[in-house]
């Protein structure tokens, strides 16, 4: 974007993000706005204690702001999975540690401009735990994450966010050759589990941060 017009991008955002954030409200979740990728980085870490434990769930996003470092580097403790070549039982232990933890942080596949939380799983450790675990769930959303409805936000796990996990992952799935879902039954799909949250549950503490950034997948 030509810095002479961006402004206009900057404003479209945050107003989009502004009104989702209110329709999140309603629905019993906390949200909060971060207008910078440092920002989200920021208020991170000016909310998690030092001495709480941190899981984190397959997250691009995550990732993309540079949160795990800044917590490892001041002594907190972070469990995550998305490490090379470790044994499938200590990677399925390490998936349970994650959900035990103090803050759980993860991004959404999608979310509706009125507040639906939508994510599709191959194995459900992610939206497991942001439904049921930990404490508190931290879910981190860029602004091409919100769409408009339940169907385009499913549309966007399945045509956006899943094909290039696919490819991530190196998944033999058509998608993940073709770049377009089509509804597959390989062994290897990894489309399995979507969850739709549409109001916080009782017993989970549920904060969204939405970030006026492209973030993840």
């Amino acid at each position: 974007m030509i810095p002479e017009y961006s402004e206009y991008e900057t404003w479209y955002h945050e107003t989009r993000l502004a009104a989702v954030a209110k329709a999140l409200e309603k629905r019993a979740f906390h949200s909060t706005y971060a207008a910078s990728i440092d920002d989200a980085r920021q208020a991170l870490l000016d909310t998690i204690p030092v001495d709480a434990t941190v899981g984190v769930g397959g997250s691009v996003t995550i990732r993309e702001i540079g949160i795990l470092e800044e917590l490892e580097k001041r002594g907190n403790s972070v469990v995550h999975h998305w490490k090379k070549e470790i044994p499938l039982l200590e990677s399925r232990e390490i998936r349970q540690k994650e959900g035990r933890a103090d803050y759980y942080l993860t991004s959404a596949n999608a979310i509706t401009r009125h507040g639906d939380i939508i994510n599709i799983d191959g194995i459900g450790n992610r939206v497991a735990h942001m439904i049921y675990g930990p404490d508190n769930v931290i879910i981190v959303a860029g602004y091409n994450k919100i769409t408009d409805d339940i169907d385009s936000g499913i549309k966007r796990s399945k045509n956006i966010a899943a094909v290039m996990n696919a490819r991530r992952v190196g998944s033999k799935t058509p998608c993940a050759e073709t770049g377009q879902c089509s509804d597959c039954n390989a062994p290897a799909r990894i489309c399995r589990v979507t969850s739709i949250i549409q109001y916080r549950p009782w017993q989970t503490n549920i904060s969204v941060m939405l970030v006026n950034a492209h973030l993840g997948f």
